[in-house]
């Protein structure tokens, strides 16, 4: 087996790859519980709710402007169904609100209301705070301080 620095032995390739996707799964956990608890605390908003208006806020007019439900599922990371009775209960606060598409009537669009971006603008500082802190925590850990670094050098990236 290859030797790593300080004559440590380096795990099999596919032992490797293992740790890596559990150190991945780990800083992903740590990071959205922190957030989590504080978009709770202070908005009584869970992630997956500050996600979908996060990501509905970037909509426009014109076209590609607007999500349909399958997309929208697609950029939140949730199925169709679960996204759906996420959408209802938002719907349900009046934080948001659904459409039929004017171009092909079996799509519904889903549109943020002035509640929703007034929530999502107060819960950002909370959001992003949390996710600093999240992620300063964790690069104190030998074993995901490479991946918070690989995250902080992300730019221009989707979500």
């Amino acid at each position: 087996m290859p030797e790593e620095p300080h004559g440590a032995v380096a795990p099999p390739a596919g032992q490797a790859l293992a740790q890596g996707w559990c150190a991945l799964s780990s800083l992903h956990g740590r990071i959205e519980t922190h957030i989590e608890r504080a978009l709770q605390a202070g908005h009584d908003l869970s992630v997956r709710e500050f996600s979908v208006l996060n990501v509905l806020s970037g909509q426009h007019d014109g076209d590609g402007g607007h999500l349909q439900m399958k997309q929208l599922a697609d950029s939140v990371v949730l199925s169709q169904s679960a996204t759906t009775r996420l959408v209802t209960r938002l719907e349900d606060r009046g934080l948001l609100s659904r459409y039929i598409c004017p171009s092909d009537r079996r799509g519904i669009y889903t549109n943020v209301s002035a509640d929703g971006l007034k929530l999502l603008e107060e819960a950002r500082p909370t959001h992003d705070t949390a996710l600093r802190e999240a992620l300063a925590d964790a690069a104190r850990r030998p074993e995901l301080a490479p991946l918070v670094a690989a995250v902080e050098g992300l730019t221009g990236t989707a979500c």
